[in-house]
């Protein structure tokens, strides 16, 4: 039985960013299949009440230190953008309608990358077209995709579900309907999957 773990994201979380690096190798270490679904966290703290730890000076300059410790563990590139906090809305317009093709992953990585590891402000269109030729991607595909009403309410109808599953934040995660939130919780999303995989 193939066993899936939902990965429910937005550009905007560097905590996200720092699943997605390490999301991939939890997949190949329990054979499981990852099912990215872009949201807009923005949308999700607003229907739960939450907000963005940077809202909180004190508790967002922590976050950055504990989430540089992560990446310094996992040996992934992390670096503060100066642009943060970005408007992320077209972005993840973007990844829904790139999702289930072969540019998903490509885009992914490139939006992730130019935001996360190069510092890009990734916020302003032409550096959106720049970043997106450069990983050869066509940026008038990305801006035919943001504009189409049915990408648009795609993304809209997937923030709505998660939401109403539970989740209050980015990353989320759902093994066999189990929620985890957090890039810090990925050893517990792979105990899950090799749990499933034991009962299998």
């Amino acid at each position: 039985m193939s066993k899936t773990v939902e990965f429910y994201f937005d550009f905007g979380s560097p905590a996200a960013y720092l699943a997605w690096r390490r999301i991939g190798a939890v997949a190949e270490r329990t054979g499981a299949t990852v099912k990215p679904i872009p949201i807009l966290l923005g949308g999700v703290f607003k229907a739960t009440g939450n907000s963005a730890p940077i809202t909180v000076p004190a508790k967002g300059a922590y976050l950055f230190t504990d989430l540089a410790r992560y990446a310094k563990k996992f040996g992934v590139p992390l670096n503060f953008n100066p642009f943060f906090p970005i408007n992320t809305v077209s972005l993840m317009r973007g990844a829904s309608g790139f999702a289930g093709t072969d540019d998903f992953c490509r885009y992914c990585d490139a939006v992730y990358d130019a935001i996360w590891r190069d510092g890009r402000n990734m916020g302003d269109g032409q550096v959106v077209r720049e970043v997106l030729t450069t990983a050869g991607i066509d940026p008038g595909h990305y801006e035919a995709l943001i504009a189409d009403p049915a990408v648009k309410d795609k993304l809209k109808t997937d923030t709505e579900a998660v939401v109403a599953r539970g989740a209050f934040g980015a990353p989320t995660f759902f093994v066999d309907g189990e929620m985890f939130f957090g890039q810090d919780r990925l050893d517990f999303v792979e105990e899950a999957l090799k749990a499933e995989e034991a009962a299998a």
